[in-house]
């Protein structure tokens, strides 16, 4: 469906404002449908994210700091995050031996084998989700990537 009659607005400043509009739209869209993905999983997309994150890192650790300047969603409470993933058993965090005040996390095998659950289906999900093929979801994410550059 057109912007237009997602929000049942016609008239803009510019071509610029309603790519804007449309960007800011769908992205909350898209977040919106990942969060009812990932309730079958009992987790947030933010705890997904940081799941993501610590997969790419393992088996290395990584600080809570560090975390926080990957993750996509920057207003998030990493530490709550992390907590619940703990009381979850999907991570495992230990204090640092260098820095009494920062604490080191890798992902446990419990979460890498969730990780390996969902990625079984996210793909699928993310390709009928989108409604675009392979060279059309590729220039997206490059203008995407130019809009930011």
């Amino acid at each position: 469906m057109k912007i237009e009659e997602e929000i049942k607005q016609t008239k803009f400043n510019s071509v610029y404002q309603k790519v804007a509009i449309n960007l800011l739209y769908t992205s909350g869209w898209l977040q919106d449908r990942n969060k009812n993905f990932f309730k079958d999983y009992d987790i947030t997309n933010q705890q997904f994210n940081i799941l993501r994150i610590l997969r790419g890192q393992h088996p290395e650790k990584i600080s809570g700091a560090e975390i926080k300047n990957r993750i996509i969603d920057k207003n998030s409470d990493v530490s709550r995050l992390l907590d619940r993933l703990i009381a979850k058993k999907f991570i495992i965090k230990n204090q640092c031996p260098n820095d009494k005040r920062a604490a080191d996390v890798t992902i446990s095998d419990t979460g890498l084998a969730l990780l390996a659950e969902i990625d079984k289906h996210l793909e699928n999900t993310d390709r009928v989700l989108l409604n675009l093929n392979k060279t059309e979801a590729t220039q997206l994410s490059d203008l995407l990537d130019k809009c930011r550059g």
